[in-house]
């Protein structure tokens, strides 16, 4: 960690200094404290900013023209206005109060504090006023969050955070057991900042975690989803996901998810259930993809388990035979890797819709959006589609659309990717592209009469057309109109030739709605082929 601490004093955004320096000019000491001091230790962008003062909360709002107070642990959010203001109402209640916007940043402001005993696990009983930084930094959950920086730069360091952070080290304040009985979420937040920062559980720190799990059950779904997302939207959630149930803390969360372990699988799959998820989810992240792939990522075979059966007899048998076929070269060719004694085959008929009903159950246990659960619950029990890759057809595409949502289907698609890479399958290009082309040509919009600015029903209403198939014959010759001069397809230009075509004879007219069918049809063929050469596809 070769940087001058005191340099760190030009990454503060003015607002922030500002409140500062105010506490400091009436006579308070004030720190930046917490993540934001960790986060510029380390070179990364804060994302809040939190200050401890050993002023109380009244001199903290004497002090600033606008506030929000409104807890029982003494934080004052200071309201720093830039550019306008703007007041929002509460999330309940009618009372109008300033809220961080555009216009607004938000600058929470805590007394130095004392914390009592802990009873639920999560809140402290009492909350006592100090006069010592010190007293503060010592109730922080972990060394690299217990650091606090004045205004000139100078870094109090306690628990030698900053070390820990050159180590790459979570490690809990003091004693870890009584971190953890303060206030049980500390766990999940163990994993998340290793997930986050890449960094490792001290041992003491993970011994304190395996035998304190169970406290996990006291905290709210809220509170375990908040912390549960962070660490699926971190740039490492299969390490995450590993963590947790290494620390025992995933069969207080997800318990579905260890049905995986040394689950087997057969066909392609090289990896049991859960390996397989494991792989998939982190792919998604890989892919700086969004939440509801990383979730269905990771659920996506998450009803194999329950769903799996030994294949039936005639079916291993078969299956065995034909490796056995002359024109398929010898077992032993076929599969140098294998055994001789044929490996166990499974099923797992309806694992998708097994999996679907458990997905939603897990993600409403965790108070999960109810928009945010259907979108996951459709991609689990709708990611099977793609497998049976040689007998999809055009209209099973267009179907598959209607079913997920033109929205959600390239959403369908990554899914569909994750799980071929935890298979460690890479889609083969020809079948990806194949697949992304059928994809554009179902959402394509076709060349037909709806493109027309006049249809069937002003014919008859303002044109006094009868209803036939003349009707049909005038709507393909107006199409042909228009599809060689787009500009033409106006409500007054249509409205004139549909009354000239009109007077012709059947036979003519038919001859006219023919041409333009066959017009359409050449223009859709160009059209699908355009899209197939973009695709590099037949």
């Amino acid at each position: 960690m070769e940087q001058n601490l005191k340099n760190l004093i030009q990454k503060i955004p003015k607002e922030v200094s500002h409140v500062t320096e105010t506490l400091e000019k009436a006579g308070f000491e004030a720190y930046l404290v917490g993540g934001c001091v960790r986060d510029l230790i380390i070179g990364r962008e804060p994302k809040d900013w939190d200050v401890t003062t050993n002023a109380k909360p009244e001199q903290i709002i004497g002090l600033f023209e606008k506030t929000v107070y409104e807890n029982t642990f003494g934080t004052v959010g200071v309201v720093i206005s830039f550019g306008g203001t703007q007041d929002v109402p509460r999330e309940t209640g009618d009372e109008v109060v300033p809220r961080e916007t555009p216009e607004n940043m938000m600058i929470e402001v805590t007394p130095y504090r004392i914390e009592a005993k802990y009873s639920d696990f999560r809140h402290p009983d009492e909350v006592k006023f100090s006069e010592n930084l010190s007293d503060d930094l010592k109730r922080r959950d972990f060394t690299i969050n217990a650091l606090a920086m004045d205004s000139k730069g100078h870094v109090t360091d306690l628990f030698e955070g900053i070390k820990d952070i050159k180590d790459k080290t979570l490690r809990a304040v003091g004693n870890p057991d009584d971190r953890f009985t303060e206030d049980a979420l500390r766990m999940l937040r163990a994993v998340r900042f290793a997930c986050q920062l890449d960094f490792s559980v001290s041992y003491e720190t993970m011994e304190s975690i395996l035998k304190n799990a169970e406290l996990l059950s006291k905290i709210s779904a809220e509170r375990i989803r908040d912390e549960f997302e962070k660490i699926i939207m971190s740039a490492n959630p299969a390490s995450g996901i590993v963590m947790l149930q290494k620390f025992n803390l995933l069969k207080n969360i997800i318990p579905e998810l260890e049905e995986g372990i040394g689950c087997e699988q057969s066909g392609e799959h090289i990896y049991d259930v859960w390996n397989h998820l494991l792989h998939a989810v982190q792919h998604a992240a890989d892919k700086n993809w969004p939440l509801h792939i990383r979730l269905a990522a990771l659920f996506h075979d998450i009803g194999k388990p329950k769903s799996r059966r030994l294949a039936g007899a005639e079916e291993v048998k078969k299956n065995f035979s034909a490796l056995l076929q002359p024109s398929a070269g010898t077992f032993r060719q076929q599969n140098s890797s294998l055994p001789l004694r044929q490996k166990k085959k499974y099923t797992f008929y309806g694992h998708e819709v097994v999996g679907a009903r458990m997905t939603k159950k897990i993600l409403e246990r965790l108070k999960f959006p109810k928009k945010e659960i259907d979108l996951v619950d459709k991609l689990v029990r709708n990611h099977m589609f793609f497998s049976d890759t040689e007998l999809i057809t055009l209209s099973a595409v267009r179907r598959i659309v209607v079913k997920v949502g033109k929205e959600n289907i390239w959403s369908l698609m990554n899914v569909r990717e994750c799980d071929r890479v935890g298979m460690k399958k890479k889609e083969a290009p020809y079948r990806l592209r194949k697949y992304f082309a059928m994809i554009e040509e179902a959402l394509r919009d076709p060349i037909s009469v709806g493109q027309l600015k006049i249809n069937g029903e002003y014919m008859i209403k303002e044109l006094g057309i009868t209803p036939g198939p003349r009707m049909g014959w005038i709507l393909n010759a107006l199409l042909e109109e228009v599809l060689d001069a787009p500009e033409k397809n106006t409500v007054e230009h249509l409205s004139e030739l549909v009354k000239s075509l009109n007077m012709l004879g059947n036979e003519e007219l038919k001859t006219l709605g023919d041409r333009g069918k066959e017009k359409k049809e050449e223009l859709e063929e160009e059209e699908v082929k355009k899209l197939h050469l973009r695709h590099g596809v037949d």
